[in-house]
């Protein structure tokens, strides 16, 4: 089968990065042990006064943070995060991650291509402690931290967005880049592009109201969904599970799904695709080559 399903019951972050952290933990939720080769998708956990070293990587990093303040350290200048926080962090650039005063965070990271599995050239390179570094608040309203976003609730509530925001709201500027697509009873918020400078992933939120529905469709990319509230109906490869809060799901490329959500709450869950979409031709649902199909014969 071309996808996989991790029940949150089975996800267990272990500690990862030996030497080089102190109170990491992390599981490798989809990756090489399910065939993926674009996604490998973690459970991330830091707990308190915890370290990863400063480090660089061949490889692209999205994250969201689910819980907690870590403190991630991007080209030598440190941001506190909070839930909602997200943002990429481009190849070859220099970072860690600190671990909040107190409690444990948490976040999801989304790493592309694959890492290496140790039996290649290396593609991940520890430099040290993060030490003197200057800590300043993440404003995600300062052009120059353009690879962070900090997604609200209101973010992704139709009605909170019928009437412009004001002038000083500590949000992005609105405009097409920032927008909320809404479809079939499906809200899609944007997280982390192009825009914010990504180049080989996508990550964003996806929300359907009771009653929404995605018909059976496949991709030219990878995808993972990570149920954060409620549950939905998903059919994959022809099987159907119910995913509830904390499980995930991935599809291969060419995997035909579908959702929907058979309940009187919505479900909200966190998207991720890679590589990113093409131009065109990025879905491709059964519905409408069934409909060619029958039009065809019926001349």
């Amino acid at each position: 089968m071309s996808h996989h399903v991790a029940r949150a019951s089975q996800i267990r972050p272990l500690p990862a990065y030996g030497q080089h952290s102190q109170g990491f933990r992390r599981s490798s939720v989809v990756g090489r042990a399910c065939h993926a080769v674009h996604t490998d998708l973690g459970f991330c956990e830091l707990d308190a006064g915890g370290r990863v070293d400063v480090h660089v990587q061949s490889f692209e990093e999205l994250f969201y943070v689910t819980e907690g303040s870590p403190v991630l350290i991007l080209d030598g200048r440190g941001y506190p995060m909070c839930p909602g926080a997200c943002g990429v962090i481009p190849i070859g650039t220099p970072h860690a991650w600190r671990g909040a005063d107190e409690g444990t965070a948490r976040w999801i990271d989304m790493l592309t291509p694959i890492p290496r599995d140790g039996s290649g050239p290396g593609d991940l390179f520890f430099l040290g402690r993060p030490e003197g570094v200057r800590i300043e608040p993440l404003d995600i309203r300062d052009p120059r931290t353009l690879h962070f976003f900090r997604m609200t609730d209101d973010d992704i509530t139709l009605e909170k967005l019928k009437v412009g925001a004001r002038v000083d709201a500590p949000t992005v500027s609105a405009s097409m880049a920032t927008a909320l697509l809404a479809y079939s009873g499906i809200a899609v918020k944007m997280l982390v592009d192009q825009r914010m400078s990504a180049a080989l992933a996508t990550m964003f939120m996806v929300e359907y109201q009771p009653g929404g529905v995605a018909h059976e469709h496949d991709h030219p990319l990878e995808e993972s969904y990570t149920i954060l509230k409620g549950q939905v109906e998903a059919v994959a490869d022809g099987v159907t599970y119910v995913l509830k809060e904390g499980d995930v799901l991935w599809s291969a490329v060419g995997c035909v799904h579908a959702f929907r959500n058979p309940s009187k709450s919505t479900v909200r869950w966190l998207e991720t695709q890679s590589p990113q979409p093409p131009a065109r031709h990025s879905y491709r649902f059964n519905r409408d080559w069934e409909y060619l199909e029958n039009k065809i014969r019926r001349k």
